[in-house]
């Protein structure tokens, strides 16, 4: 195999998030930030895993996935270099755009099934959405057991916003998703509110009265931390508007990336 370099947005969510688990509709936008992996083969030696400052979890997760992608990966001899502009573990898809990237470095840039099948192993019981504008990297409109359809935002849609990082997460996302899955009839409610906000964005309403409204029916999920809500009712305090990306957190004080409309 000849040296590779391949690379993978993130994603952000704009409205959606836990309520695609329940078949309402999500929309999400691929990231600026990206994930690149370059390998580069050795006719001797084994595979090696460079990742600078990376914790060991995530390097047994490269692991996994390269187990997924390639099950005869013990034959593989090289270097994997993964190389991350995202912030990890914090909302923004870098579980998945790791698994997109290794896909694209190891298989090649038509291995979309291998990829999915991956991402459904070493992720299980993701809605889908992560993996469609990661795979993508358009703008995606997701609703579970159809095709992910892409479609146009206003090109300036997100042109006054910027991430804020709250720290990471005490829980990670399929700790979230199971515990939500866990009180169904308790959180309806908040879920058909998630659900409207994106009706509202496919209607044009503007993303930051969505983004109050939808950051409350997160509140009522419980995937809020008190320390970063506090920190959004200082910013519609000032006239903007805030929404927690990704699954967010029950406890401690981070709960990954929030998306700031000014």
């Amino acid at each position: 195999m000849e040296g590779r370099r391949a690379s993978a947005s993130g994603k952000i969510i704009l409205a959606g998030e836990y309520a695609v688990l329940f078949g309402k509709r999500g929309i999400a936008v691929p990231s600026k930030e990206r994930l690149t992996v370059t390998f580069s083969p050795t006719r001797t030696g084994e595979m090696t895993i460079v990742w600078k400052d990376a914790e060991p979890r995530w390097i047994e997760y490269v692991q996994r996935i390269l187990k997924e992608l390639v099950p005869s990966s013990g034959h593989l001899r090289g270097t994997l270099m993964v190389e991350s502009g995202l912030p990890l573990g914090k909302g923004m898809g870098s579980s998945t755009a790791l698994v997109v990237a290794m896909s694209r470095c190891l298989l090649g840039g038509d291995s979309e099934n291998a990829a999915k099948k991956a991402e459904d192993a070493v992720n299980p019981g993701n809605s889908g959405l992560d993996f469609a504008v990661i795979w993508n990297e358009e703008s995606i409109l997701f609703e579970r057991k159809k095709e992910p359809q892409i479609i146009s935002l206003p090109e300036n849609l997100l042109k006054d916003s910027e991430l804020i990082d709250t720290g990471k997460p005490n829980e990670t996302t399929p700790e979230l998703v199971a515990w939500i899955r866990s009180r169904v009839t308790e959180i309806r409610q908040p879920i058909e509110i998630i659900g409207q906000c994106t009706d509202r964005l496919l209607r044009g309403e503007p993303l930051k009265e969505i983004f109050r409204d939808h950051h409350r029916a997160q509140i009522a999920l419980g995937v809020v931390p008190e320390a970063v809500q506090k920190k959004i009712a200082m910013l519609e305090a000032s006239g903007g508007s805030a929404k927690v990306l990704g699954a967010g957190a029950r406890t401690g004080e981070g709960g990954g990336m929030v998306l700031v409309i000014r």
